[in-house]
């Protein structure tokens, strides 16, 4: 059986050619002729059958055949926010398993132990929709810029919000046991915050408490921030699957 190709097209639905990266895959990679078949996804929710009229040295153009709406995988917005580590592949490579378990938005934080204070994300993003296509989503994850820790916790936002941390003295829940509990439609966003190696401040957990952010933690082992960050996607992932 011939293998179903996807490719990331964010207005596949107005328009009639591939973006440059896209089509430049399409043409010189997996070799698309005029005639083929291919499915094309805008990242918000629909994919596209589409046949190629077009396949010229650095342009593929299309033609949509068929509008096919997706369903979501799980309830609510998943929405991670994490400090990033010193090491950018570190990041990427959790960006990317994330966005294979499936999430929906991505922030960076400055916090006051973070090891790296200024985020490129066009690479990152670049990483993001090859997962995308990879595992078949019909919604690409939202990749923010950095932000302060205190501007973001201070962002109102919907759902229920965590923040993960190591301090004994703090009272915490267990993030899994929390997700699953019932709860409304109104309620089923989830917003996590992940710190760098060295943990949020004690006094960040504390602003973001009082800010109406839930202290938990994510088990009994220590993570790294890459892995605390996969962690708590895919908790939030499964206790909010369809």
């Amino acid at each position: 059986m011939k293998e179903t190709r996807f490719f990331y097209v964010p207005d596949a639905a107005t328009e009639t050619e591939m973006p440059m990266d896209e089509a430049l895959h399409a043409l010189r990679v997996l070799r698309i002729k005029s005639g083929d078949e291919m499915f094309l996804m805008d990242g918000v929710g629909n994919f596209y059958r589409a046949e190629v009229t077009l396949a010229a040295t650095k342009r593929c153009m299309y033609e949509v055949k068929e509008v096919m709406p997706q369903q979501p995988a799980w309830r609510g917005h998943v929405h991670l926010a994490i400090a990033p580590t010193k090491m950018m592949d570190r990041i990427e490579w959790m960006a990317e398993k994330a966005t294979e378990v499936g999430f929906n938005e991505l922030s960076f934080l400055n916090s006051q132990f973070s090891e790296r204070k200024v985020m490129r994300t066009v690479r990152l993003d670049k990483i993001i929709v090859s997962a995308v296509k990879q595992s078949h989503k019909a919604w690409k994850p939202i990749v923010n810029q950095m932000v302060n820790f205190r501007d973001f916790i201070n962002t109102p936002r919907k759902g229920r919000k965590f923040i993960c941390h190591c301090y004994e003295e703090i009272e915490k829940k267990d993030l899994f046991t929390e997700l699953t509990k019932a709860c409304p439609d109104e309620d089923a966003d989830v917003t996590v915050l992940i710190g760098p190696e060295g943990d949020f401040s004690i006094d960040e957990v504390r602003m973001a408490v009082k800010a109406g952010y839930e202290s938990v933690t994510l088990g009994t082992s220590r993570l790294r921030t890459e892995t605390a960050g996969l962690v708590a996607v895919t908790m939030a992932n499964l206790a909010r699957r369809l």
